[in-house]
């Protein structure tokens, strides 16, 4: 799909914020993935008087101010004065990174920034997290409401940092009165990303849990970064939650898909799954099952009655990740190499994987005899 029509971006963003001045907008984690879309597109904004880009390294944006530091590092106070609004999207949400390092930096990060931006004097910090903060159960109302209760645990990838930061943005305003915090919440978010839900589409069948009604809401990368600039723009503030319109049933991901299904009894997939990833063989807790399982759709309506709307489909965009995912071959959330996908074969791929986990523990206890 091809980005949007300049005098249709026009039309979206015909107002500036409240006083009618442009802003000033410092992007955290600005050189890579969201960060550098959202810069591109706030610096050829008329409607954004200058971008100050920090990362760790220089992105490719040469119409942004860069500064290169750790956003953990308290001098981006300086940094980020002058500044009228903050988007914080320096993230570590990889799933190959060690979990105690990865929320130390997610969550002294965003204390940082929240911080800063209050001694800098910004009015306002977009954060963004994850509609799983909303948390996959089988009660879960479709769709959601922005205001529904946060009932997701730390079992998923990341999860935990990202209630943390949730919980860092309805402090900040009593912490620092005057500091405005939005929260922005995409649903699962595709357009060059790599999580356990893209990770999904790559195995050679759709693992279905017996008894579940997964419930399929994509967020397209443009359109994630279209709802921060509304955000930026003071049009809409808030808890807000950004993805495609409606949703997918299963069946119907499968017929679009052309992936078969092979279902399991709830007792062996998860089994399964924790067995694997603490042993090691796969990057995804059993945890994150619970996102392919049970719906966690969410209904945008803030963001809807601002008057934004998304350009993607769910159809499109799940056309979309299967286009980015053809040639991977995943299992159980692990990747394999083209070699191993193809002698393992397609549901014969996951009882190898479990015999490997077996095999991995009877050689532990052989030495540790």
């Amino acid at each position: 799909m091809s980005s949007p029509d300049p005098q249709v971006r026009a039309a979206r963003n015909h107002t500036t914020p409240a006083g009618g001045r442009r802003p000033v907008v410092a992007v955290t984690g600005a050189a890579t993935g969201v960060g550098a879309l959202l810069t591109e597109r706030l610096a050829a904004s008329e409607e954004i008087k200058q971008v100050v880009a920090v990362d760790e390294r220089r992105g490719e944006c040469d119409a942004a101010e860069w500064h290169i530091l750790d956003v953990r590092d308290p001098a981006i106070a300086e940094k980020l004065r002058g500044a009228d609004v903050v988007v914080h999207l320096a993230l570590d949400l990889d799933l190959g990174s060690d979990a105690a390092a990865r929320t130390a930096y997610n969550v002294r990060g965003t204390q940082t920034v929240l911080t800063a931006a209050a001694a800098a004097g910004v009015h306002r910090v977009v954060l963004c997290t994850s509609a799983m903060v909303y948390g996959a159960l089988p009660d879960n109302e479709l769709p959601l409401s922005e205001d529904a209760e946060l009932r997701a645990t730390a079992e998923a990838t990341g999860v935990g940092d990202l209630l943390e930061i949730e919980r860092l943005a309805r402090r900040a305003p009593r912490a620092h009165p005057g500091l405005n915090v939005t929260v922005v919440r995409p649903a699962i978010l595709v357009g060059g990303t790599d999580t356990a839900l893209t990770r999904y589409f790559e195995s050679p069948r759709l693992l279905v849990v017996a008894g579940s009604r997964p419930a399929w809401q994509f967020c397209h990368v443009e359109d994630l970064c279209s709802a921060l600039e509304y955000a930026v723009l003071e049009k809409v503030d808030g808890e807000l939650a950004v993805g495609c319109d409606g949703w997918l049933e299963q069946e119907e991901v499968e017929e679009l898909s052309g992936i078969r299904r092979m279902e399991l009894p709830s007792a062996v997939a998860l089994g399964a799954a924790a067995r694997l990833h603490r042993i090691g063989l796969t990057p995804s807790p059993a945890g994150d099952l619970a996102y392919t399982m049970y719906p966690w759709v969410v209904s945008g309506s803030r963001l809807h009655d601002a008057g934004w709307r998304a350009r993607w489909t769910n159809e499109e965009v799940l056309a979309e990740l299967l286009a980015e995912v053809t040639g991977r071959h995943t299992v159980a959330g692990r990747r394999l190499g083209r070699k191993d996908a193809t002698a393992a074969g397609a549901a014969g791929a996951t009882v190898a994987l479990l015999g490997a986990a077996a095999v991995v523990r009877r050689a532990r206890k052989a030495r540790r005899r």
